[in-house]
C-alpha cells in the first residue's frame, strides 16, 4: 500500500491515455496579466484554462500554497490567548492523542492538570507554564524540556503534531470553531506583515496571515473555465472551510482534517476514517498519502480499498494541484495535466518538481517573501520518504540531486 502507483498497476492500466484533453478555445478568463506569474508558468496555465475544465478537477493545498502562514497555526495561537482549550476528561491527555510520550502527558499534567476542572476552558491566557507546553508540543512536536512529544509523530499518512492541533479543539461544536476561525483570521488578516506574538513565555510566534492575490485569481479563473475546484487541507475542517470562502470556495469543496462528533453534537477527539479503518483508529488525515486518499473519497468516491493508491483510471484524478510542502506530495503526484508548487524549499515535493516528469511541473517563488536560493541544493538521491524508505520520483525511479534555480 505504501508503493506509489507506477509499482502496483498492471501493464495495460499503466499504458492508458491520460484524461482526455478538450480542443482550443479560448478561456472565458486568463490570469491577470498584472499578477506577478513567471512567464512560463503564466503561459502553461492560461494553455490549460483555453482548455475548458469540462468534468476536470482542480486541488489545492491551503496553507502557504494559497495562503502566506497558517490558518491552523492562526487559530491554535489564537484559543490559548482567549481560553478556548478544554481540560481533557478525567484531565487524562492521552485522550487528546494516542501518540502523546509519557513524557508529554508528564509535562501537560504538570502544568495544566491543577488550573481547570475537566471538560472546562483551561485559562491559557494567563497560565504561562500550561501555555508554554501547548505550544512547544504543537509547534516544535517536543515538550519544553525538548523531549519528544509523540512517538510514531510522521507516517505517509499522518502527522500528530497536525492531528492534535485539530483534536483540541474537541468540546467546541463545528460552528463555534468556524467563529473563532473567523475571529483568527480577522485578527491575522489585518496584521502587518512581519507581526509576531508572544504565547506565555513562547516569542516570535507569526501572527499575520495573506490569500495570495494571484493564487485567489487563479482559482476565479478555474472556476470561470469549467474546472471543478477543491482545498485539500491539513488544518481542522472548520478553518479550512472558514478560509476556502475568501476564494469563493464552497464549504462543500474544502477537505480539512476532520473529527468524529459526539453525540451533543460537539467535536471529539478522535479522527473520521478515509479508507478501511474505522472512525477513531487515528490513522489517516490530510497528510501526503492521506491527502489522495481523502481525495479519492470525497471527490472521485472510489471503493475504500482503493483510496490509498493512485488511481488507475485518469479520469479518476485531479487534472490540476498545486502545494507548497512535502506534506502535499502524495496528492499534487496524481496530477494529470499540471502540478503547481510554491517553492519553500521543501526537499522531497523540490525533488520532484525540478526532475519534472512529463514536463507537468511548475515552480513558481511565494508571492510575498519569496526565499532566496537554495544555494546548497537537494541532495535527492539521499533523501527518505515519510515511509522511511529511499525517494523516488512518481514513477518509483531514483532521482538525481538537484540545483534550485526558481526563487526571488
Amino acid at each position: 500500500m505504501r508503493l506509489y502507483w507506477a509499482f502496483a498497476c498492471a501493464a495495460i492500466a499503466c499504458a492508458r491515455p491520460a484524461t482526455p484533453v478538450p480542443p482550443p478555445r479560448h478561456a472565458h478568463k486568463h490570469l491577470d496579466p498584472a499578477s506577478p506569474w513567471l512567464a512560463r508558468n503564466r503561459e502553461r496555465i492560461d494553455r490549460l484554462l483555453d482548455q475548458g475544465g469540462g468534468s476536470r478537477v482542480a486541488v489545492f493545498d491551503w496553507d502557504n500554497t494559497m495562503m502566506r502562514n497558517d490558518i491552523g497555526d492562526a487559530t491554535f495561537f489564537w484559543m490559548l490567548r482567549h481560553d478556548e482549550i478544554m481540560q481533557p476528561p478525567a484531565r487524562d491527555w492521552s485522550i487528546t492523542n494516542k501518540h502523546l510520550t509519557a513524557a508529554a502527558r508528564q509535562a501537560l499534567g504538570a502544568a495544566c492538570d491543577s488550573i481547570a476542572e475537566p471538560g472546562k476552558p483551561l485559562p491559557t491566557s494567563h497560565a504561562a507554564s500550561c501555555a508554554d507546553a501547548l505550544v512547544s508540543m504543537y509547534d516544535r512536536s517536543k515538550t519544553p524540556k525538548d523531549e519528544p512529544a509523540f512517538d510514531d509523530e510522521t507516517t505517509p499518512t499522518i502527522h500528530q503534531s497536525y492531528a492534535w492541533g485539530a483534536q483540541l479543539q474537541a468540546g467546541h461544536t463545528p460552528s463555534e470553531m468556524l467563529a473563532i476561525a473567523e475571529k483568527a483570521y480577522a485578527e491575522n488578516s489585518t496584521a502587518p506583515i512581519g507581526t509576531t506574538q508572544t504565547i506565555g513565555t513562547t516569542s516570535n510566534l507569526v501572527d499575520w496571515v495573506r490569500i495570495y492575490d494571484p493564487m485567489h485569481d487563479l482559482v476565479s479563473s478555474l472556476q470561470a473555465n469549467g474546472f471543478s475546484v477543491w482545498v485539500v487541507s491539513a488544518s481542522a475542517q472548520p478553518l479550512a472551510e472558514t478560509v476556502g470562502s475568501r476564494v469563493g470556495i464552497d464549504k462543500s469543496h474544502v477537505i480539512g482534517v476532520r473529527t468524529t462528533l459526539r453525540t451533543d453534537g460537539r467535536l471529539d477527539y478522535r479522527l473520521q476514517s478515509c479508507a478501511t479503518e474505522p472512525d477513531g483508529s487515528d490513522q489517516v488525515m490530510t497528510y501526503d498519502r492521506g491527502k489522495r486518499c481523502w481525495i479519492n473519497r470525497e471527490i472521485f468516491h472510489l471503493p475504500a480499498a482503493e483510496r490509498l493508491e493512485r488511481a488507475r483510471d485518469p479520469h479518476m484524478r485531479p487534472a490540476f494541484a498545486a502545494g507548497d510542502s512535502d506534506t502535499d506530495l502524495g496528492m499534487v503526484i496524481d496530477a494529470t495535466e499540471l502540478t503547481l508548487v510554491i517553492n519553500r524549499n521543501r526537499p522531497l515535493l523540490m525533488c520532484n518538481a525540478y526532475t519534472n516528469i512529463r514536463d507537468r511541473w511548475l515552480i513558481q517563488p511565494m508571492f510575498i517573501q519569496p526565499l532566496p536560493q537554495l544555494t546548497a541544493g537537494y541532495p535527492c538521491s539521499k533523501l527518505l520518504d515519510h515511509a522511511g524508505q529511499p525517494a523516488t520520483d512518481e514513477d518509483g525511479t531514483p532521482m538525481t540531486d538537484q540545483v534550485d534555480t526558481v526563487h526571488q
